[in-house]
Formats: structure tokens, C-alpha cells, sequence
């Protein structure tokens, strides 16, 4: 049964005191402008954190038990600022102010062209050669409590990237004792505008120096988008059932991530898809995916408000990029879980909408509930 779940991120009995979750805020690094990143460490008393830094609203860093009481960092990057100012590779970082891809970096809105700075093949990607992963967010808010959290700001000007309007966006991390780990994106405009914020965290339950195709996937999707050979979606929706995107039921992502004979895994050297979990943004958070790594124990469920489910499978990794303790990311070291809206959403008028206007406020809410398993 699914439900063999510890929590190992639970406290240990009812009679275990209260402890309420602590943050620690250190510099990281200093940019070569002189501008100093700071580092905010959530902690809880159950072994499990997550570092954020400044630079990208970036998750640098989440800890967590294994079935042994073995903590490890299960997130790809680097350990020094060095890595995320000259190499970022997206490695944990709030991407935006559109996520995903635009085809050929156009668009329009109320009937005016606009155009982004292209950076992937013939199209743009996470909001251009300078998205929100590449600035230096202001740190507003730390708390320490049942619940530990940073809320950091930036404010993108009318513009930018070839977008229109000024976007004020806050990010919160939060970490509380039963190991939710959530990130809470908020836009709001003076200009109509288009804003899909997404996490771009690099995810290896196994730890440092084993490969993610043994991590097990469950998304409660029975459709997908398909897409062009440069990742741009089709416009329609196709079924999962008979296909190598079906996982509904537990599947190790190794068991068809190179599978030659679907054009769509060519295309993509993997999976680098997006599943349609729902039809447009939720009030309230529904079930994303379940990812377990079961020679670890570790895992989470993904928890979001927002209809699709980007899933990339590290498929471009070739051992070039040096992360953390001088590792060699290689392709499939790590997986990438993005809830948002789907791809290309403002040229595709058969998507939901990621429209934002003067009065709105965006919002993406996203929760990894971190768990351990039993043998």
C-alpha cells in the first residue's frame, strides 16, 4: 500500500513538545557589482531544510532523512554564488515573468505585438536572456514559528524582457514540522500584462551522485500537450492511456524516458511535457504528482492551484556543468516538477489564460509534502 508513508517529518509521539520552526539568514556571496546575496535557512526539528538565496528566489539547497535517518541534499546546484551568477542553469529558481516557452518570442495583447529576447533554439524560454532567475530579489520577510518563512520582492518594470507593465512579485518559502516545504507566488500590475511564475527546482531524492530514472512518478493525468520539435505545444490535448505519458499508475521514469519509438520523447530527448491536470488556475490546492525514490525512502507529494504540470526529465545534462562537491550533472540526475499554466498559453487560445490585469493578483501556490517511507 501507498500508505506505508512515515512522517518522518511528523513530531514522534503526541507527547513530543512543540518546536517551532527557526530561520538563520547568512550572506552567500557578493556579486561583482558589489551587491550581496543573502541566504535564508528554514529549519525544522525533524531534519529536514530548504536554503533559498536572493539571486533568482532560488532554492539552493533541501535536506531530508532517508529511511536510515540518513540526511542528504536533494537539490541540484551549486554551493557557491560563483555557479548561479555565471552558469545558472535554472538550478532551483523562480522563473518568469512567463515560464516555459514562447513560440518564436512573440505575442500579443489587446491587439499590440510584442516581443521577447529568444534563448531556446527559436523561441524564448523562462522569460528571456534576464528573467526573474537572473535578478536580485530584495529579502522583505523572515518568520520563525510552527510555520518558518522568507518573502522576498522583486518588481520587474514596464518592459522588461519585452513585456508590458510593472509586475511587482513577492515569493514566500515556507517550512513547517510536518515537512511541507510551500512556495507562494504573488503578482500584481498597473498594465495589462502576461505573468506565469513557475520553480524550476532540480529534484534528486537519492542524493548526491545517483541518478533520479529510479525515482517512481505518479501524475493523476489523463492527458498531455503534445508539441512541435522545438517544444512549442500543438494546441490540443492528447490522451496518456496507451502512451509513454501514462502515469497514473506508479512508474519509474526510467522505464520510458528514452523510448525511440514516440516522436514526442525524440523531440525532447526525455520528457519535457506538460501534463493537464485540470483545466484552468483553483481556488484551492489539488494533487499534482507523487515522486518516491524507493531505495531511499524519500519523497513528496506536489500540491498546486495551478492546472498543468511541467515534468522535465534532466535530458540535457552531459557532464559539463560542475555542481555541488564538484559533481558532474549528467542526463538524468535529477527531474523537474513545474506546476503552472500550460506553455505558449497567450498564443494558444484553446489554453487557459495567464492574463493579468490592473486590480488582479496572480497567484501560484505550490507544496512539496515531504515524506520518508518505510521498507
Amino acid at each position: 500500500m501507498r500508505h506505508v508513508i512515515i512522517a518522518t517529518l511528523l513530531a514522534a509521539t503526541c507527547a513530543t513538545p512543540v518546536v517551532a520552526a527557526r530561520t538563520t539568514r547568512a550572506t552567500f556571496g557578493t556579486l561583482p557589482d558589489g551587491r550581496a546575496v543573502e541566504r535564508v535557512t528554514l529549519t525544522n526539528a525533524h531534519g529536514v531544510s530548504a536554503s533559498v538565496i536572493a539571486l533568482g528566489a532560488a532554492l539552493q539547497s533541501v535536506t531530508m532523512p532517508d529511511r536510515a535517518g540518513k540526511v542528504a541534499d536533494v537539490q541540484l546546484g551549486y554551493d557557491t554564488l560563483e555557479g548561479y551568477a555565471t552558469k545558472p542553469e535554472f538550478f532551483g529558481a523562480t522563473v518568469g515573468r512567463v515560464a516555459n516557452r514562447v513560440a518564436r518570442g512573440r505575442f500579443t495583447l489587446d491587439g499590440k505585438a510584442y516581443a521577447t529576447p529568444v534563448n531556446n533554439g527559436p523561441n524564448s524560454l523562462h522569460g528571456g536572456t534576464k528573467g526573474f532567475d537572473k535578478v536580485l530579489w530584495q529579502v522583505v520577510a523572515v518568520k520563525d514559528g510552527p510555520t518558518a518563512s522568507v518573502t522576498l520582492r522583486y518588481v520587474s518594470p514596464d518592459g522588461d524582457m519585452g513585456y508590458p507593465g510593472t509586475v511587482t512579485t513577492l515569493a514566500t518559502y515556507s517550512l513547517d514540522e510536518r515537512g511541507a516545504l510551500t512556495i507562494d507566488y504573488r503578482a500584481t500590475t498597473d498594465r495589462p500584462t502576461y505573468v506565469n511564475l513557475s520553480n524550476h527546482a532540480y529534484w534528486n531524492l537519492a542524493g548526491p551522485g545517483m541518478s533520479a530514472m529510479g525515482h517512481v512518478v505518479t501524475i493523476p493525468a489523463d492527458r498531455y500537450t503534445p508539441t512541435d520539435a522545438s517544444s512549442i505545444p500543438l494546441g490540443r490535448h492528447a490522451g496518456v492511456a496507451g502512451t509513454v505519458f501514462d502515469f497514473r499508475k506508479p512508474t519509474a521514469v526510467g522505464d520510458r524516458v528514452r523510448d525511440a519509438r514516440d516522436e514526442q520523447i525524440v523531440f525532447a530527448r526525455g520528457y519535457d511535457h506538460n501534463w493537464v491536470v485540470g483545466d484552468a488556475v483553483t481556488p484551492d490546492q489539488h494533487h499534482m504528482a507523487r515522486v518516491v525514490d524507493p531505495v531511499s525512502g524519500r519523497g513528496f507529494e506536489l500540491w498546486s492551484n495551478q492546472p498543468g504540470l511541467q515534468f522535465y526529465s534532466g535530458n540535457f545534462f552531459d557532464g559539463t556543468v560542475k555542481g555541488k562537491r564538484g559533481q558532474a550533472y549528467r542526463m538524468g540526475d535529477a527531474i523537474v516538477m513545474e506546476p503552472q499554466v500550460f506553455p505558449d498559453a497567450m498564443n494558444q487560445p484553446g489554453f487557459p489564460s495567464i492574463r493579468l490585469n490592473p486590480g488582479q493578483t496572480y497567484r501560484n501556490v505550490m507544496t512539496y509534502r515531504l515524506f520518508t517511507e518505510k521498507n
